[in-house]
């Protein structure tokens, strides 16, 4: 009988694109976007074993120690899991893409921008081709060398890595996981989405002059009460950091009801 399928690339000191992706994907067996609990292990066993055989040792051969170590060296955010962007620093790859993106687009608001301005049709969704004119920006802003074949994997990969439901375009909370999670606001939504017709009712209540609208005052109105009716804490600091996101969709300091809608529905607008 086969034993246990061995996990693809780690003995490698580069990666691409590619071959990241089918490591993420050996060790996130249960497709939740974290290596964590038994999958955590089995990994670390496995790194451990391929730096040995690549000739790279540690000084410490207590498998726990190591592991501590490891995760309190690479666990960013120290919740006990490995993330994928978390895992691009600890596996280098040959065109870091992830780490790169991290560079020239670090902050919730540069994301936000960067949707709006990618997003061209308003759906709520980047689809394959805008997200390779987003790819291919990136690529300029940070002097990489690129050719037509490396842009079209860097976009398969992504749009693999991202695309939750394989309909082959990436919503704002699906694009959004390529953000540090410090930074990722909308993980804070998560858990407080909203059906349409609760967003449509306290849109309604925030738009008060009925213009279709709300402008900056407005939202910071309802992200208060959206935080403390679902009892969550949330300091000025955040608010503000938050709101001044979100207000980047805005055209001109009016932010619309389908651009809200991408950040605090369950869907985005049809």
């Amino acid at each position: 009988m086969a034993g246990p399928q061995q996990a693809p690339h780690l003995h490698l000191a580069e990666l691409t694109a590619s071959q990241f992706l089918d490591v993420w994907r050996h060790f996130d067996a249960d497709g939740n976007g974290y290596i964590e609990g038994k999958e955590l292990e089995n990994f670390f066993q496995e790194l451990e074993s391929a730096r040995k055989g690549a000739g790279v040792d540690s000084k410490n051969d207590n498998l726990g120690d190591k592991m501590k170590e490891f995760m309190h060296k690479y666990d960013k955010n120290a919740d006990g899991k490995i993330e994928m962007a978390e895992l691009a620093q600890i596996l280098p790859t040959e065109e870091n893409f992830l780490l790169c993106f991290r560079q020239h687009v670090g902050s919730s608001s540069e994301f936000m921008e960067a949707w709006r301005r990618y997003d061209t049709d308003r759906s709520g969704y980047i689809e394959a081709n805008e997200l390779k004119g987003f790819l291919l920006d990136l690529l300029k802003k940070a002097n990489r060398p690129y050719d037509e074949p490396k842009l079209q994997e860097y976009t398969q990969t992504i749009l693999r890595m991202f695309d939750m439901n394989g309909d082959g375009k990436l919503g704002l909370s699906e694009m959004s996981r390529l953000l540090p999670v410090q930074e990722n606001f909308l993980l804070k939504f998560q858990g407080m989405k909203l059906s349409s017709e609760e967003f449509n009712a306290i849109f309604t209540f925030y738009d008060k002059d009925g213009s279709g609208f709300i402008d900056e005052n407005e939202l910071d109105a309802l992200l208060k009460d959206l935080y403390e009716k679902n009892k969550k804490e949330m300091n000025i600091q955040q608010l503000t950091n938050y709101r001044k996101s979100i207000m980047n969709l805005s055209d001109g300091g009016k932010l619309y009801r389908k651009e809200l809608e991408i950040v605090l529905c369950n869907e985005p607008p049809m």
